[in-house]
């Protein structure tokens, strides 16, 4: 692959389009646990928002290490961002982050007390992906395989 230049904003813009973010966090005996969480906002300066139960062990584990990564994807394309969480406990946030989706984990509404919000804070990324957004990746790739060929694509890396 080739070297890619990857800006805060790309950070950013890519972490909007996605609904989702693989989020790991390190537990008290050093080993890793990855999951999956809904993307309520992206800042500017890549603080990256999630709804959390404050009572759970996630909630638990980053107390003790704040310390997370995390992961989305699209077809051809990863990034991940190492950064830092905190959490916060912020009722003006979460009413302007609530929505229908969250009902799901939190049926009683924002007014729910185990309801707080993880704030992640990004200190570096790296991109690894196909140019051309999905189609043109997924495109790519079919053709990559079908040729024998390396499919084109680059890798960025960026201090936030």
């Amino acid at each position: 692959m080739t070297e890619q230049t990857l800006t805060q904003q790309d950070v950013v813009e890519r972490l909007r389009r996605a609904d989702l973010a693989m989020l790991t966090t390190a537990l008290p005996d050093g080993s890793l646990l990855s999951h999956p969480m809904s993307i309520q906002g992206v800042s500017e300066s890549v603080d990256v928002w999630f709804f959390l139960a404050l009572d759970g062990g996630q909630a638990e584990a980053l107390r003790g290490d704040p310390h997370v990564n995390l992961a989305v994807s699209e077809a051809g394309s990863w990034l991940s961002v190492a950064g830092r969480a905190a959490i916060v406990e912020d009722r003006a946030v979460i009413d302007e982050l609530w929505n229908e989706q969250a009902r799901e984990y939190f049926p009683d509404g924002k007014e729910d007390p185990n309801l707080g919000l993880l704030r992640v804070s990004g200190d570096s990324a790296q991109f690894w992906g196909l140019p051309g957004g999905k189609v043109a990746g997924v495109a790519q790739i079919v053709k990559a395989k079908v040729t024998g060929d390396q499919p084109p694509g680059g890798t960025g890396t960026v201090e936030l």
